[in-house]
């Protein structure tokens, strides 16, 4: 009676409707009922079911349990590495309490990526008339970069950092996504572009082409 039980289920638990569940509950419980019993005669503890120690305490020793009662738990020590950008796509949007002083300074930014939390962003950051005209950006994709996120807060501090286009269009989608993974897409600098051949029109010789696959 001392003992909760988390039952563990899946679909195939579901289609055989309540009783079943039932059933595999009860014979969990006789289960754990035997092997708690056998525990406790190899820890020298008799009477486990309701028993108490002569103190007057209950026994309480989660050694009795099977180990698939038990849950396991863990905390985080230390972070190694910092993997992700801290850049997300997103959109803005103005928050719901208008009678806030955070309204009167802050935009709520709603990242694509869920992983991701929402961030406040300053006003300032946000375009001249999307207070006024929030609707005409209810559909614009913004790239915002997490500058901070307080332990008292529910949500993250942002900064907007560029305005991408219409969500669905394929060239903001492709520069949001290749941002939000810290790929540089900037142009090739002169000293790379030096190495490629500079005789111009440059064309592949009939040799090369004998020998490579041609994929174009």
């Amino acid at each position: 009676p001392d003992v909760i039980i988390e039952a563990e289920f899946d679909d195939n638990d579901a289609e055989h409707g309540q009783d079943h569940l039932q059933d595999v509950l009860t014979d969990d419980i006789k289960k754990l009922s035997l092997d708690t019993g056998e525990k406790a005669k190899a820890f020298g503890i008799s009477g486990v079911h309701g028993a108490k120690q002569d103190d007057g305490h209950k026994v309480n020793d989660p050694r009795l349990l099977p180990d698939t009662f038990l849950q396991k738990t863990a905390k985080v020590v230390y972070i190694l590495e910092k993997k992700h950008s801290r850049a997300s796509t997103g959109f803005i949007k103005l928050l719901v309490d208008k009678n806030s002083e955070l309204f009167k300074r802050c935009a709520m930014f709603s990242p694509v990526d869920h992983r991701v939390p929402r961030a406040y962003v300053s006003l300032a950051d946000c375009p001249p008339d999307f207070v006024t005209r929030p609707e005409d950006y209810s559909n614009m994709l913004f790239i915002c970069r997490i500058v901070d996120w307080k332990e008292d807060s529910n949500f993250a501090t942002g900064q907007l950092a560029k305005s991408l286009g219409q969500a669905g269009e394929i060239e903001p989608e492709t520069e949001g996504i290749l941002t939000e993974y810290g790929v540089d897409f900037s142009d090739f600098p002169q000293e790379a572009l030096e190495c490629l051949p500079q005789s111009l029109p440059w064309v592949i010789s009939p040799g090369e082409l004998a020998k490579r696959r041609d994929l174009r």
